[in-house]
């Protein structure tokens, strides 16, 4: 298994730049894995794939506006991106901006001052702050965008989903943007059941990954919560013959993850902390029965776990045909729904 088994080209203008309205009308593509046909229809139409007695799995972390700008006391200019909280007051983080060594100080604009404390991979740094930075997250911060979206985002809050409520990811659960109040409603109306968990989102989502052998990438670790209330519904579920379906692959991991704590009997087992799961062509899903997904960039570790799910051949065949069909790909794009 090679990374370039997961390369696909992609012209530029299929990238969504801007998010569609109303949420629920983007376009969505159904894969079944024992059919050959695809369908294609509007994301409102997912209630006709649901079944009474499924749980759909949402990620309610919410995107912090965690790119902060400030400067050196020689004036330089530095940026900070928040990808991890540490503790109350240190942050891992990345940094761009020049001479970023452990006991440089940075003055946050419209914020605390800063300390480089350590040093990591690449332009990695531990950054603790004089004070706790989401105190000034309003009057300093600004949201994250994919690097692949070239257009301003009028309003935030459209890269949040609309249960998000538990800050913490430097990237929105893409897969929960196509979800309006009214067609969740809908949803539990036919008798399908949400469940909530947690995982915050780092920028290592958008990294395509280097190494030719897929198997030697090091994939970075994101902290994630499945709660007892949460694995005593998803078991029950299991139990009574519904289907386990995550909204997103950060719902997918976190599931998984749990997976690992299960007893035996259950589906999945409580979990707090970190999770660095990997998954890939070989995998044995032991919680998921079906996917909400977006369109993943090519040779990311997303598709890999896509095509871990569905097969790495039907996934690009899949995304070929979605790209003669002008889908809109990535975090503003359309979703597909794998069972």
């Amino acid at each position: 298994m090679k990374t370039d088994d997961f390369f696909y080209n992609l012209p530029p203008e299929r990238i969504a730049q801007t998010p569609l309205e109303p949420r629920h009308s983007s376009r969505l593509l159904v894969l079944n894995r024992q059919k050959a046909e695809l369908e294609h229809t509007v994301f409102w139409n997912i209630y006709d794939y649901l079944n009474p007695g499924d749980l759909l799995v949402i990620n309610r972390t919410r995107v912090i506006p965690a790119r902060l700008f400030g400067f050196k006391n020689s004036g330089g200019k530095v940026e900070i991106l928040l990808l991890r909280r540490v503790d109350d007051l240190t942050w891992e983080a990345l940094v761009g901006g020049k001479g970023l060594k452990s006991g440089t100080v940075i003055q946050v604009e419209n914020g605390p001052k800063a300390e480089v404390v350590k040093e990591l991979e690449a332009s990695r740094r531990l950054v603790k702050f004089a004070e706790p930075i989401e105190n000034s997250f309003n009057a300093a911060g600004q949201m994250p965008l994919p690097p692949y979206i070239h257009t301003r985002l009028e309003n935030g809050e459209r890269y949040q989903t609309v249960y998000a409520d538990r800050p913490g990811s430097a990237a929105a659960p893409t897969a929960g943007l196509h979800f309006t109040p009214e067609l969740m409603e809908r949803i539990k109306n036919k008798g399908v059941h949400f469940a909530e968990v947690t995982l915050h989102v780092g920028l290592d989502t958008f990294a395509p990954v280097k190494e030719d052998d897929p198997g030697e990438h090091q994939i970075h670790t994101e902290w994630c919560e499945v709660t007892a209330e949460t694995a005593e519904q998803i078991n029950r579920t299991k139990r009574e013959g519904g289907r386990i379906i995550a909204v997103g692959t950060t719902s997918v991991r976190t599931l998984e993850t749990a997976a690992k704590q299960a007893t035996a009997g259950d589906c999945v087992g409580p979990f707090s902390g970190s999770t660095a799961l990997y998954i890939l062509p070989g995998y044995t899903f032991k919680a998921v029965d079906a996917m909400i997904t977006n369109f993943h960039l090519p040779r990311s570790t997303l598709l890999m776990l896509v095509s871990a799910f569905a097969g790495r051949e039907r996934i690009l065949d899949v995304y070929r045909q979605a790209v003669e069909q002008e889908y809109r790909f990535f975090s503003f794009g359309d979703a597909m729904f794998i069972y």
